[in-house]
């Protein structure tokens, strides 16, 4: 099914075209045009290799017309007029916006400071008090004294651990954070950690989260990136000791047989044998790539563990973490690439990060100088001082007592009035709390004068950009398209369970069962085993649970069983095989060997719908969107100009 996140999906990367002064149309639906620039932008989009001979155009315009076909119904019914969406929509535009709205030059500077910071890696202890951003100034200032003290023990000798661990110490979870580089922590954190030398012990310093002190206790050179694979056998730290003790003798027995001639198949095997960590065992263990510059970390033990593994394909001895025993294998190393390889990456990190403030900040200077601001006299901005009282803390201060609407600050050809200003301050009471109000009308007057300029440059930011302009247009088409093939498909085949069960009646020689199995199959580490298995079933009567038990009594590994419904053509180590019904004698298949118990023979029969209810689903979608299309077709008339589609390629 598609979802949201797959239409909006890679929007940020349309490439700028260059576009002739005579933008022709290329076609027309329901009256409105779509240029040749529009079309072609898209088109190169979602073509890696565009093509512009008939064929390719003749097949990507019939996709983008039932593309603007939805589109048009969903204008047409009110999409884009429902409050949600329009909420979302400005959410995003205002994403979209942010890359327009910093300083180029600090950005630049931002950008190389972050890449010189991946080139290294800071390990650092730190003691967190924690402190709402909108903290009175009592509370701001007594963590601050509190984080001095505690500084001061340290400096003194004390050890920093203890002090951390100490009665009025951190609030924080862990004191050490182990290593990590740029864009790993908060922007603020990030700066403090690299700017302090090793050893020494910072001042105060505030994130969102509260005040903190940090020390740096080693720094070393990027170990890069890796991609790993793990078979972990879970083992919470609170597990009982036998438990544990269990765990670590299988994870050794693994170890043991991985390490003797390990091939590709063998670990995937095994991973999918044994692991424990559903979310990768079916993958071969795979964990995503992790290291310098990723926002992916793991515990310092397991990343250690994996940057000792000295080759690709080698495994690591057996760790331990708080989650269990695990078994790494690297897959694939690299350095830190050039910073020209990265540069693009590192663009879009910086304009998602903490960093952009301090770029937009610049900005906001050459915007006032840009557009001439201008500021009223200050009196207009001290009669909030005079005038605000208790009531504002609640959210229930009003401006009744201001008689004139004077200007507080003009940017270009609008201007701040003072009744905008109150309307600010009302929306922003929960952020003053014990302040004064002195300091709070200063705070929120300059936050108010940056988001004013902001939005004056964003007003202005489609005419200015084609290329935004046509971004908002997608997100636009993007979101009111998936609300309206939620209602008209996706969710109607969901809910409508009687359609459903109409169309898979009348579908159902599609979803065929072909000739299987019921049957428990004993998987085992020898053919001795396996006899030892086949004479138990004739006395225990396939009782799996205590053949199990008793089989793997001396090792974890002797014995697995599966029970399931099996074709047989479909799974290598029963294909090819005569079975009967009952117990059947072992054989081996590929280094194993396998007993199996038939409990019946099941013909060819269609599928229950609660069986492959995803698949008729998707089917059923399938066909209430045909429909659906063939009713949009005769609904909104569509004209394709022919000799401006087929074109394309000549101006390009």
């Amino acid at each position: 099914m598609l979802n949201r996140l797959f239409l909006l999906t890679s929007l940020f990367f349309i490439s700028i075209l260059n576009i002739t002064a005579q933008d022709e149309v290329v076609m027309e639906i329901n009256g409105q045009k779509v240029t040749k620039s529009e079309f072609l932008q898209i088109y190169l989009k979602n073509n890696d290799n565009p093509k512009y001979d008939k064929a390719a155009l003749d097949e990507y315009m019939d996709l983008f017309t039932k593309f603007k076909l939805k589109v048009a119904e969903a204008e047409a019914l009110g999409y884009d007029t429902i409050p949600k969406l329009k909420k979302e929509l400005e959410g995003y535009r205002k994403q979209l916006a942010l890359p327009y709205l910093i300083d180029s030059i600090e950005n630049k500077a931002m950008v190389a400071q972050a890449y010189d910071r991946l080139k290294n890696e800071v390990r650092a202890s730190h003691i967190l008090i924690r402190l709402k951003p909108s903290a009175s100034a009592q509370d701001t200032a007594k963590a601050y004294n509190r984080l001095i003290e505690l500084r001061e023990r340290i400096i003194k000798g004390e050890d920093f651990e203890l002090v951390a661990r100490s009665k009025n110490g951190t609030e924080g979870k862990a004191v050490d954070l182990g290593f990590f580089t740029a864009f790993q922590m908060l922007y603020s954190f990030e700066e403090m950690a690299y700017t302090t030398p090793v050893g020494e012990v910072s001042m105060p310093f505030r994130t969102k989260f509260g005040y903190h002190i940090l020390k740096v206790t080693e720094k070393r050179p990027a170990r890069g990136t890796i991609k790993c694979a793990h078979l972990m056998i879970s083992s919470p730290s609170e597990s009982a000791e036998e438990d544990q003790k269990s765990a670590e003798r299988k994870i050794n027995e693994i170890y043991a047989l991985l390490s003797d001639s390990l091939t590709d198949k063998k670990w995937k095997d095994y991973v999918a044998k044994y692991s424990d960590d559903p979310s990768s065992s079916r993958k071969g263990g795979d964990l995503p790539v992790f290291g310098s510059g990723t926002s992916q970390r793991m515990v310092p033990i397991f990343e250690d563990a994996a940057f000792a593994i000295k080759e690709d394909g080698a495994i690591s001895e057996p760790i331990k973490t708080d989650y269990g025993y695990h078994i790494i294998r690297r897959i694939e190393w690299n350095d830190l690439r050039s910073f020209e390889d990265m540069e693009k990456e590192l663009q879009k990190r910086v304009n998602k990060d903490e960093r952009s403030k301090k770029t937009q900040n610049v900005f906001v200077s050459k915007l006032k100088d840009k557009y001439g601001f201008a500021e009223g006299e200050k009196q207009y901005l001290e009669w909030f001082v005079e005038n605000l009282d208790s009531s504002f803390f609640i959210g229930n201060w009003k401006a009744e007592n201001l008689k004139v609407d004077n200007v507080l600050f003009s940017i270009g050809d609008k201007n701040y009035r003072q009744m905008d200003f109150a309307d600010y301050l009302r929306k922003t009471f929960r952020n003053g709390r014990g302040k004064s109000f002195e300091s709070i009308v200063e705070m929120q007057y300059e936050l108010w004068v940056k988001k004013g300029i902001l939005a004056y440059e964003e007003s202005m930011l489609a005419d200015k950009y084609p290329e935004y302009k046509a971004l908002v247009q997608e997100y636009h088409d993007g979101i009111i398209l998936y609300e309206v093939m939620s209602d008209k498909v996706w969710n109607k085949a969901v809910k409508d369970t009687t359609g459903l069960k109409a169309y898979y009646q009348t579908q159902k020689s599609k979803y065929m069962w072909p000739e299987r199995i019921d049957a428990t199959i004993y998987i085992c580490a020898s053919n001795e085993i396996s006899e030892k298995v086949f004479k138990m079933l004739k006395k225990r009567k396939n009782n799996s649970k205590v053949i199990l038990e008793e089989i793997n009594k001396d090792s974890e590994l002797n014995l697995d069983v599966k029970m399931n419904k099996y074709v047989q053509k479909a799974t290598p180590y029963l294909k090819g095989k005569k079975f009967e019904n009952g117990r059947n004698e072992g054989y081996e298949f590929e280094d194993k060997y396998y007993v199996v118990v038939v409990n019946e023979q099941l013909p060819e029969m269609p599928k229950e719908l609660k069986e492959i209810k995803g698949a008729v689903i998707s089917d059923y979608q399938n066909h209430l969107e045909k429909y659906w299309m063939k009713e949009l077709v005769e609904k909104y008339p569509v004209k394709v100009y022919d000799n401006v589609l087929y074109n394309l390629g000549s101006n390009d």
